[in-house]
């Protein structure tokens, strides 16, 4: 399929697609005029980047993960467990501290909010 056809039947933009393909993400045959052509199973490839992103992992991370997961239910390879664990894991506990990060700047933007609105006047009627 073309490169419109695949942007079509996942919703990524045929640009995303090109930045997958430059990044590695993503592989495509060429025909001899130059046209990108993909498999039927760049469709649950993207699918499964997309996944990936949302996750908050970055491309130089997906990359490497790719090859360890199956396009079709996203679940690991059999001979890639360890790597695939041990992976996502260490995204996972990344996440976890960005959370705590968040977590302590919005109760410090609490406290000035309270602090700011303890120390104005309410309009009156």
């Amino acid at each position: 399929m073309r490169i419109g056809e695949l942007s079509r039947r996942t919703g990524v933009s045929e640009r995303s697609l090109r930045y997958y393909e430059q990044e590695g993400l993503l592989g495509a045959e060429r025909t001899p005029g130059g046209h990108r052509e993909y498999t039927e199973a760049a469709v649950a490839r993207v699918r499964r980047i997309q996944v990936l992103y949302a996750a908050g992992l970055c491309s130089a991370k997906i990359v490497k993960l790719l090859p360890c997961m199956r396009d079709g239910d996203g679940g690991p390879s059999a001979t890639a467990d360890a790597f695939l664990v041990g992976e996502l894991t260490v995204e996972r506990a990344r996440i976890d501290r960005l959370i705590e990060d968040l977590r302590r700047s919005r109760s410090l933007l609490d406290d000035v909010i309270a602090a700011a609105a303890g120390g104005r006047e309410e309009p009156g009627p």
